[in-house]
Order: structure tokens, then C-alpha cells, then sequence
């Protein structure tokens, strides 16, 4: 059975998931939707340094927005954010220098800059990982989930607050096509009992976060929430995690501006709003996040179990 529901999912990617599948929707686009000033308005980017979150920092300062970029190297960020501003014309791109998978960390950094700012329009969740054999991080959590989920979760959770100041204030998480093969599973969150596969596991990740961004639509009203799947596209994170699909699938893959434009197109557009928060959108349009015969369905029970372990493990690293 799971390898009949990979076949399926891989089979429906090779139609819509690749640069032909974009060129194909994008036929619909209102262009429009796309010309607008963010002047005045801040957007706060994970794994900004390169592929998919460096477009969309791009995209967003040529329109006047305030770009923070989070990147774990200092050095890669500060070169992107010299070529964004030399792109863009536009000098109000920060960098900060913050590894997602140390929990600790990323309450300290939340924490740290609500004090210093007093709004934030737009987070973007972009950062993640595939990390093929099993990694603990200095607070002992699995290294994909503390990128792709904890480190979202605590990051998204601390700036709740301020953006619930700030004037439309949006959520985007980066999510992925593979969380299609996966339910959720509350019983194994860091893969302590199952056998280690790291595409197995991100796609689990990328699952979890659709969940999350579910569970805070309905508990946060003011913020409009989304999650999207950017489709193949041909970046730094995908060569270096999935060597074999990349060249397998290279002529094919979506340049990282196609696979970022959902991703500014949920962070700008009015057009968006018009959407009910909490849905999952792909080429900018909202769509099932589960293939047909919904086995990937969870209960009640379990959504609530999850969000409550993922609570749980939060504040056991929360700082003092």
C-alpha cells in the first residue's frame, strides 16, 4: 500500500509538481494580484540565504517591503542580503543569524525580537531539512523535527503576539507535496522506534506543519494562516538531500522563483485574504492536502495529542 500511495503521489507530481505543471497554471494568474507596494510593512523569512526564501526576499524588497532573513551561516546571509539590496534598490533587508533545529535558541531570538520591533506583518516559514541519518541537537531532540516542526511551532507560537499588533498579519509555512503520503503520527514524533529514513521523516515534518497551521487558523483569527507546496524546484537544499531525484528530475524542476511565487503571492496579494484561513494552496490556488480515499485524515484525538507534545517539548527547553 505505501508504495502504491508513492507511485500515486509521484505520478501527479510529474503533472502538476514540475516547471511544465507551473507554466501550465500560471495561464490563470491575474497578474495583478502581484502589483502592489509593501512599503511600511515587515516580513520576517526563514532559510532566506538561498533557493526558494532568497526569491521570495527578493520578490518582497523589489516591492518596497522590510526583510529580516534568518539564516544559520552569517556569512551566506550577509551575501545574500548584498545582492538582494543591489537587485532591489532597496536597503531595509536584515539579516540574523539563527539555526533552527537549537529550540533553545529560537525561543531566545523570538523573545529578543519582539522587544526590538514593534510589528511584524508577514512570517514566512521557509527554513527545513533533510537530514538522512539520524542527528539529536544539543537539547537531544531528532534534527528534522527541530528544523521542520519544534523550530517552527516555537518560532510561529512566540510571534503570535506581535503579530497580532501589526496591521494583516499573515503566517506562510513552506511545506511539501510528500506530507500527501503520510498521516500524522502522535506516537513516534522524533523516529526514536521506527526504522530511520530521512525522506520519510520530512515528509512527516511537512505533514505536521499542514496540521499546525490547521489547528492555529481556528485558535488565532486575527492572523491568516497558509501552507503551500512549492512544487519540484531546482534549489541548493533539494540537490544536496535528494541527489539521485535531482538529477534524475533536473531538466524538469521549477526554477526557485516558480516555486516562490505562492509563497509572495500568500504574503502580498490582497487576492489572498479572500481565501478562509488555514488551507493548504499550490500555484495559488487552495487544494486538498489529501489524496483521494482520505486515509491521511486525523482524528480529533490526535491532532490534540500532537499539539500537546509538541507544548510539552517546547517548554521543557524554554529558557528560564
Amino acid at each position: 500500500m505505501c508504495l502504491y500511495r508513492n507511485i500515486v503521489w509521484f505520478f501527479k507530481g510529474m503533472r502538476e509538481y514540475t516547471r511544465s505543471g507551473f507554466e501550465n497554471a500560471s495561464k490563470s494568474f491575474v497578474a495583478k494580484d502581484l502589483d502592489v507596494s509593501m512599503v511600511d510593512r515587515s516580513f520576517m523569512i526563514t532559510g532566506a540565504n538561498s533557493g526558494i526564501g532568497k526569491a521570495t526576499a527578493m520578490a518582497i524588497a523589489k516591492k518596497g517591503g522590510t526583510v529580516h532573513i534568518i539564516c544559520r551561516n552569517k556569512e551566506r546571509a550577509e551575501r545574500a542580503r548584498e545582492e538582494i539590496i543591489s537587485a532591489s534598490g532597496n536597503t531595509e533587508v536584515y539579516v540574523h543569524v539563527l539555526d533552527l533545529s537549537e529550540t533553545r535558541k529560537v525561543w531566545e531570538f523570538a523573545e529578543a525580537f519582539k522587544k526590538e520591533h514593534s510589528s511584524l506583518n508577514v512570517l514566512i516559514n521557509n527554513a527545513g531539512c533533510m537530514v538522512n541519518q539520524r542527528e539529536i541537537n544539543s537539547d537531544g531532540l531528532e534534527k528534522n523535527f527541530a528544523t521542520n516542526t519544534l523550530g517552527v511551532y516555537v518560532l510561529t507560537k512566540c510571534l503570535i503576539p506581535l503579530l497580532e499588533k501589526s496591521r494583516d498579519p499573515r503566517v506562510i509555512t513552506v511545506s511539501s507535496g510528500g506530507m500527501l503520503v503520510q498521516k500524522l503520527n502522535t506516537d513516534d514524533l522524533q523516529t526514536e522506534r521506527a526504522p530511520f529514513d530521512g525522506t520519510t521523516v520530512y515528509a512527516q515534518n511537512k505533514r505536521q506543519q499542514v496540521v499546525m497551521t490547521e489547528v492555529w487558523a481556528k485558535a488565532n483569527p486575527k492572523i491568516h494562516f497558509s501552507v503551500m507546496h512549492p512544487g519540484w524546484a531546482d534549489t541548493p537544499a533539494v540537490a544536496k538531500a535528494m541527489p539521485q531525484f535531482h538529477q534524475m528530475m533536473r531538466d524538469r524542476l521549477r526554477s526557485a522563483e516558480q516555486g516562490a511565487d505562492t509563497v509572495v503571492w500568500l504574503s502580498v496579494s490582497h487576492a489572498t485574504t479572500a481565501f478562509p484561513s488555514g488551507l493548504f494552496f499550490q500555484d495559488r490556488q487552495p487544494v486538498s492536502a489529501h489524496l483521494p480515499l482520505a486515509w491521511t485524515h486525523s482524528s480529533r484525538w490526535d491532532v490534540k495529542a500532537f499539539m500537546r507534545r509538541l507544548e510539552n517539548l517546547t517548554m521543557a527547553v524554554k529558557p528560564e
